[in-house]
């Protein structure tokens, strides 16, 4: 027997949504609209005619538009200016999915009729399958509307062509009587003759109707008060709305999470209200990360824009650092290259971007596989390898939410939307079918993981196990492979065959049963049929096995499982310690998080991170000792007042300067708002709460000081450190070889390339939508490339060293590593190229030897005039009086303080910090030393420096490349001159030090 669903009445949101609607009629009075309806020659064998029963509005527009706005301002909304009646006054209700849209507009039906005495009600939707589970809502909740309402008599019915009848006790019913109806029903071409006759029959006049009449004149004349489920779907074309002007609707009120063009709203809960208030489950994120994977190239599209700047894409490449490869998003437009972009890794040799299609969401390369698409990434793991740890975590995530929630009488249930149906079921010609792969995978694993420890608990009620794994999954489809809607299939203990509609029954109009423990189904595997019109509470986890970008958008994906629990006796259980959406994705979290940002920002119209004219209108302050709000027009002074104040941009964007204000207890508000300071701040927090904002920065080009650059003692400075050098060294192979092998023993790792899993919860705020991750749960090993797909590990070690292929052969056979290059073999290359790069700096620093260059090659004092420098103000950038520019641009806390001293000290005649086209050739590379400087000590004695800064004069506080640098860096100026003193220093202190010694 299937559990019954419990409501409750007292709500406070689901109460404000109703009363949103109902206060619209403030100064109604209950009142009927009589007219005639003739009799039907087919349907009555009387001549009477009988009365039919209509709403009235007796309200005038300017009456309407004063409860809008009185409305509106109550639950903190914008203010329409006008009443809009094109083709038909609407209203809106936004409610995020999983909060009881549809309980609440049952409920406002029953009070508008409670208050103002309405009694005919359409309910437009969308899809069959909207229009099933409307009618299955209506059953469920009728005793408990009958027990709020004293068992007021109402009626409601799907409509029917082949049951015309209806339509008349529809308009003749002297009690509420509700009709659902799909727009497809009714929605016609209009405008000319033949149009007509191709119409609907409920357009059609019809001689089982009274008079002949078309079924829709009767609804017309009851001048219903039309429901839009789902406005998007419904009512987003001029056709669908030509249609429901037709009803002749007294008003439409349409009920969405995502409204086109927004149009008189009057109450609203987005994703971010719900989340905070708990009244959906939160969600987490599990994804999967390729570690130590980089053989081919991997390239992913993100997205595609084409703003005023130019056409670009976003793409997700595997670069190369110093440190190693990572992953990671970089912008691209037409004629990038990615061989560079990726750090001049060989996989990306070609793959110059040829095309980008911002339309189709289409990247082309010059390379092949040259087309990128939303839906195929190049390279990266095999998608059936990502598929199989999908499946297998979400029978993870099932089971392990049943070994608590079980006990809790909370039956969990996990959800599956598919790439293709016949990867989960292979229809044949005469009915039957067979499993697809993702279907015998499902089985495989779950009998696999069922019988580990850890689920011994959850066995105890396994008397066959190849049963409870037929019996644990099924799917539905819209449509079987040869089109037929709604013909559904069920797997027996004797093989697959078409049967009865079990799993239609049990998914679509039974989710009660569905919900208790007497029903054995607990995973479903769905296409698209699933996306609107179906949720169940229990649905714990979803797994999306579908494309990334598919037409399937996230916020429909998630919405079929943020309802919150219930219990088996039918209660809503509360709480995230229950409550919690896992999704398994085919994405990283920081991608799902971000598209699931931008379709709330598309499809919802909610603006992360943006402070509005409205936004403080509905503060409740106390005036004569009388609670008030504070009003649209206080509202707008404040958010002036934030704009001139430079804490919001003109569109009311978040900046950084309301922030810092917040943080350091600084924000300002116009004084006649001051005793209400507390509450706007409040207000103001809740709206910045996760906003991500980019640090203005202010670009300030810094000029020379003439005077101090065209001064005696700087040309003396600068002609004693001017001086450009060459080295050169000397070295053993065998010994380096030698060493490389000490080395290659002691450091080298065998890595195998991997999968780790990785947990993240989904912050939903004001401010944006952020994933935390907490924690990678599982690594997944892969196995060794194949030997014909290894990469030629001689030239690149070559090419990485610049050793001989003889003494790169050497070491390989010597080491006898070759087993790791099969594990992984980027990575042990990554890894030896850093050994061998390491043993052999430190053999050519230690013997390097510098001298001045030739024709006394130096760098001429003109440069500072031909080569510009900037910085950002109040970041990066000190006011100075002894350095020949007028601002110092430094790099560091400690280079700012080093600085801060060289201009208070009265021994420092002039310094500069050196610019970045001063360099001292190194092995390893560029060396840009840091500062120049001349110390008179006491007047007596000029003292010449150039000095690296340091926070620690310890060796192991920085990169041993960086220690080697500095060595080069001494051996350099020992070759410039014996006048010049090089040194590294941690303050102003350590040089005059040098002084005195």
């Amino acid at each position: 027997m299937s559990l019954k669903l419990q409501f409750n009445s007292e709500l406070d949101y689901q109460l404000d949504a109703i009363n949103a609607v109902v206060d619209l009629f403030k100064g109604q009075t209950p009142k009927e609209a009589n007219f005639t309806v003739a009799p039907a020659s087919a349907q009555m064998t009387t001549d009477e005619s009988t009365i039919g029963i209509g709403n009235k509005l007796e309200l005038t527009n300017e009456d309407l538009l004063i409860n809008l706005q009185e409305v509106q301002e109550k639950n903190g909304l914008k203010q329409s200016e006008v009443l809009e009646e094109s083709p038909y006054l609407e209203f809106e209700v936004d409610m995020e999915t999983g909060t009881g849209k549809t309980y609440v507009f049952i409920r406002t039906m029953m009070e508008l009729n409670k208050k103002y005495g309405f009694k005919k009600f359409v309910i437009v939707v969308p899809s069959l399958a909207i229009k099933e589970g409307i009618h299955h809502s209506l059953k469920t909740t009728e005793s408990h509307m009958n027990s709020i309402y004293s068992n007021e008599v109402y009626d409601y019915f799907v409509y029917d062509s082949d049951d015309l009848s209806r339509i008349n006790s529809f308009a003749t019913a002297d009690h509420i009587d509700i009709m659902i109806i799909n727009i497809q029903a009714f929605n016609r071409s209009f405008g000319n003759k033949e149009a007509l006759n191709k119409a609907n029959i409920i357009h059609r006049a019809n001689d089982r109707g009274p008079e002949g009449r078309a079924p829709i004149e009767l609804i017309q004349e009851t001048n219903p008060i039309v429901i839009i489920d789902e406005p998007q779907s419904t009512a987003n074309t001029k056709k669908s709305r030509e249609a429901i002007a037709s009803l002749n609707p007294l008003c439409c009120i349409k009920y969405s999470a995502t409204h086109i063009k927004p149009k008189n709203v009057v109450y609203r809960l987005n994703a971010v209200d719900a989340h905070d208030l708990q009244l959906v489950k939160q969600i987490e994120v599990v994804s999967f990360e390729e570690e130590d994977n980089y053989e081919d190239a991997y390239i992913r599209l993100i997205k595609t824009g084409n703003p005023k700047s130019g056409i670009y894409a976003d793409v997700e490449i595997d670069k190369k650092f110093n440190s190693g490869i990572r992953r990671m998003t970089m912008r691209i437009k037409h004629g990038d290259d990615l061989y560079e972009l990726s750090g001049n890794r060989d996989v990306y040799n070609g793959f110059q971007v040829s095309e980008i299609n911002a339309e189709k969401n289409i990247v082309k390369f010059t390379a092949r596989p040259n087309i990128l698409t939303l839906d195929n990434h190049i390279g990266g793991i095999d998608e059936n390898i990502y598929k199989r740890l999908q499946i297998e975590s979400t029978i993870r995530a099932h089971l392990n939410k049943e070994l608590t929630l079980n006990k809790r009488g909370i039956k969990v249930l996990s959800l599956f939307f598919l790439d293709r149906v016949d990867n989960y079921r292979i229809y044949n010609d005469d009915g039957t079918y067979n499993k697809g792969k993702y279907a015998l995978l499902f089985e495989e694993l779950l009998q696999k993981i069922i019988m580990e420890d850890e689920y011994k608990e959850l066995r105890e009620n396994i008397d066959d196990l190849d049963r409870y794994t037929q019996e644990a999954h099924h799917g539905y489809f819209s449509q079987d492979k040869a089109g037929r809607t709604g013909v559904k299939f069920v797997e027996t203990s004797t093989g697959n065959s078409a049967s009865d509609d079990y799993a239609y029954e049990l998914i679509m109009k039974d989710k009660e049963r569905l919900l208790s423990f007497d029903s054995k189904l607990k995973f479903i595997f769905s296409h698209s049929a699933l996306r609107e019109g179906w949720d169940n509470p229990n649905v714990f986890q979803i797994c999306t096995l579908n494309e990334t970008y598919s037409d399937i958008k996230k916020r429909q994906e998630i919405g079929r499982g943020l309802r919150l629990a219930v219990n088996q006796d039918g209660k809503r259980q509360h709480g995230f310690d229950i409550n919690t959406l896992t999704v398994i994705a085919n994405e990283s979290y920081d991608v799902f998080c971000n598209t699931l940002q931008r379709e709330y920002e598309e499809d919802a119209g909610i603006r992360f991170g943006y402070i509005e004219e409205h936004s403080f209108a509905n503060i409740i302050i106390v005036k004569d000792n009388q609670e008030q709000r504070l009003g649209i027009e206080a509202s707008k002074a404040i958010v002036q007042s934030f704009k001139e104040r430079a804490y919001i941009a003109k569109d009311g964007k978040v900046l950084e300067k309301l922030k810092k204000a917040l943080d350091h207890n600084l924000l300002e508000v116009p004084v006649e708002y001051a005793d209400h300071k507390e509450k706007i701040i409040a207000r103001t927090k809740k709206t910045i709460e996760g906003v991500k904002i980019k640090k203005a920065k202010e670009k300030e080009d810094v000029s020379l000081n003439k005077e101090r650059f065209l001064s005696p003692e700087f040309k003396e400075l600068w002609d004693k450190i001017k001086y450009k050098t060459v080295y050169q060294v000397d070295f053993s192979s065998e010994e380096l070889i030698e060493k490389c092998l000490v080395e290659i023993e002691k450091t080298l790792t065998k890595t195998q390339r991997r999968i780790s899993q990785l947990n993240a919860l989904v912050g939903i705020k004001q401010g944006g939508i952020v994933a935390k991750e907490t924690g990678s749960s599982r690594e997944y090993s892969l196995n060794k490339v194949e030997l014909e797909n290894l990469p030629d590990v001689v030239t690149n070690l070559q090419n990485a060293t610049d050793l001989t292929r003889r003494t790169i052969i050497d070491i390989l056979i010597r080491s006898n590593t070759l087993d790791a290059f099969e594990l992984n073999p980027q990575i042990y290359m990554q890894e030896m190229a850093d050994i061998i790069n390491s043993v052999k700096e430190n053999f050519i620093v230690d013997g390097i030897k510098y001298s001045k260059a030739r024709n006394k090659s130096y760098y001429a004092q003109e440069l500072f005039e031909d080569k510009e420098v900037s910085g950002y103000l109040n970041d990066n950038l000190l006011t100075s009086e002894k350095s020949v520019y007028d601002y110092v641009v430094y790099d560091s806390t400690v280079e700012r303080e080093f600085a801060e001293k060289l201009e208070t000290n009265k021994d420092v005649l002039v310094y500069v910090k050196l610019p970045t086209w001063f360099k001292i050739p190194t092995p390893l590379g560029s060396y840009n030393p840091d500062w120049a400087i001349l110390i008179n000590d006491a007047g007596k004695e000029k003292f010449y420096f150039v000095t690296e800064t340091k926070g620690t004069l310890r060796t192991a506080g920085y990169r041993t490349a960086e220690e080697k640098k500095i060595d080069c860096g001494v051996e350099h100026f020992k070759a410039v001159g014996e006048d010049v003193r090089y040194i590294v220093a941690t303050n102003i202190d350590d040089v005059l030090n040098e002084v005195n010694s």
